[in-house]
């Protein structure tokens, strides 16, 4: 008789974990994907406070963390955006001009390498007193 019970336990246990997998399967298959222009509608309409974030929550099927979410990376975003704008990338007129003066500074230095290497060629070694005569 005891025998039986726990047979009927784990037939009901396995048949319990088979019927979660296929649930979570089902979910993962019918999760609902939001394109960014619908979360980005969907973050604005929270900001403009016209509806609790629960009823737009509710209305649009998501949970508030995911709602929340959304608008830290929202937020986030915008940040990024505007630190970037602040620094401002380099247009490609100056990059143009800031290649063209390294490539003069290089064709300094070299020439200046070669002045420097050519005296020190040449030159005469100073008289030290240190030879006899």
């Amino acid at each position: 008789m005891s025998q039986d019970i726990n047979a009927q336990a784990q037939v009901a246990e396995t048949s319990t974990q088979e019927t979660k997998t296929f649930i979570r399967q089902v979910r993962t298959k019918t999760r609902r994907k939001y394109a960014p222009e619908d979360k980005i509608r969907i973050v604005l309409e929270g900001f403009r406070r016209e509806v609790t974030v629960s009823d737009l929550c509710r209305r649009e099927g998501i949970k508030p963390g995911v709602f929340y979410a959304w608008t830290k990376e929202f937020m986030e975003a915008g940040k990024e955006r505007l630190t970037r704008d602040t620094v401002r990338d380099a247009t490609r007129q100056e990059i143009e001009h800031l290649k063209r003066e390294n490539y003069d500074l290089k064709q300094l230095v070299a020439d200046l390498s070669l002045e420097v290497h050519r005296i020190k060629k040449t030159a005469i070694p100073a008289f030290d007193g240190s030879t006899g005569a």
